[in-house]
């Protein structure tokens, strides 16, 4: 994931100022808050997010795949 600098804010910053997290989300689709200078969270612009142009069953594709990958091995034991 690439990070636009524009749109990095610290974490302390955020719970001292949310409006302006939320402004530079606005404006650029996203705010990536970080803590101890990690990127830990994101904040998007649902209006601008891809993830709502998919359709349902697109979205449920995506999170049974997830799923799927983080359990595969208790699948394949079921599978037995």
């Amino acid at each position: 994931m690439q990070i636009d600098t524009n749109t990095i804010v610290s974490v302390t910053e955020a719970n001292q100022n949310f409006s302006r997290v939320t402004r530079i989300a606005e404006k650029n689709g996203q705010a990536v808050i970080f803590k101890n200078n990690r990127p830990k969270y994101l904040l998007i612009d649902l209006d601008d997010s891809p993830m709502l142009e998919l359709s349902d069953d697109e979205k449920i594709d995506i999170v049974a795949a997830r799923i799927l990958k983080r359990f595969k091995p208790a699948f394949e034991e079921l599978a037995k």
